[in-house]
């Protein structure tokens, strides 16, 4: 049975996921299920908990922005929250998201 899609309104930035459009800043509208609502907090703490491994790590100097697992693993998740945004999106999001050129062909 497929869930009843809900509409969210989300902050990348903060990661912020609420249903109420004036309780907050937002960036992105989206419609979801509460399986996919799951998944995209799931992708935002786990950004969260690299972003706080990129602090330590930004304390060793030597290392270069290139060759840094935490900078690679950040990349790629925040890559996934924009595909599962587009995916999700009305227009505007999808718009917006297609300009900044962050998802692959």
């Amino acid at each position: 049975m497929d869930e009843q899609k809900k509409t969210y309104y989300i902050d990348v930035g903060t990661g912020h996921i609420t249903r109420n459009a004036t309780s907050s800043t937002w960036s992105y509208k989206i419609q979801a299920n509460d399986e996919e609502i799951t998944q995209l907090r799931e992708l935002f703490d786990q950004n969260y908990s690299t972003e706080w491994k990129n602090f330590f790590r930004a304390h060793v100097p030597y290392v270069q922005y290139h060759y840094d697992r935490e900078n690679d693993a950040y990349d790629s998740t925040i890559q996934q929250v924009y595909g599962m945004l587009h995916k999700l999106g009305d227009d505007d999001a999808k718009s917006h998201i297609d300009s900044m050129n962050i998802l692959p062909k």
